[in-house]
């Protein structure tokens, strides 16, 4: 008979997970190819750099603007969940989500709730935006029809600003 377990045993439980050995390497076959089904698969693109639009001001003054955001794991998505900020305002849960997958912002490496806290609203905005993008479609790409000459292009938004080379 199972029993059911809550989400802090869940989470208690995923750092053994994390920390248990890769499965091993199978031999490459005959045709140098390694694995049952052929060539090795390319490793996902897990890191993401953007620039805010306007970059977060830290106490001495200085400004950072370009950073690097991860792709969320389950754990990220879970976690903000069982936060008591979150429970008491659902709309904090960006801010928790948004501290734990940001891994540099400028010079700091340390991004926390309360750097997220004290970002301007239309970096915030742009941050879930970016995050919303790369954890559902898996890049920063977007497509955009230039309003003058009906031309269709991509553009990537986590990049510098437009006409900046």
């Amino acid at each position: 008979m199972r029993r059911k377990i809550g989400l802090e045993e869940l989470l208690e439980r995923a750092p053994a997970a994390q920390n248990a050995a890769p499965p091993a390497q199978q031999p490459a076959g005959p045709s140098g190819l390694s694995g049952p089904s052929g060539p090795q698969r390319r490793v996902p693109h897990t890191e993401f750099e953007f620039e805010l639009p306007l970059g977060y001001v830290d106490d001495e003054g200085t400004v950072h603007r370009h950073g690097t955001m991860r792709l969320a794991t389950a754990r990220d998505e879970l976690m903000p969940q069982i936060d008591l900020r979150v429970k008491e305002n659902p709309a904090y849960l960006s801010v928790v989500l948004l501290s734990h997958v940001i891994t540099r912002l400028g010079d700091l490496t340390d991004v926390h709730t309360g750097i997220v806290e004290r970002m301007y609203a239309t970096d915030v905005a742009f941050l879930q935006d970016l995050y919303q993008r790369i954890n559902s479609e898996g890049h920063t790409r977007a497509a955009v029809t230039c309003p003058h000459c009906d031309g269709a292009f991509e553009v990537d938004l986590a990049g510098g600003r437009l006409g900046e080379s």
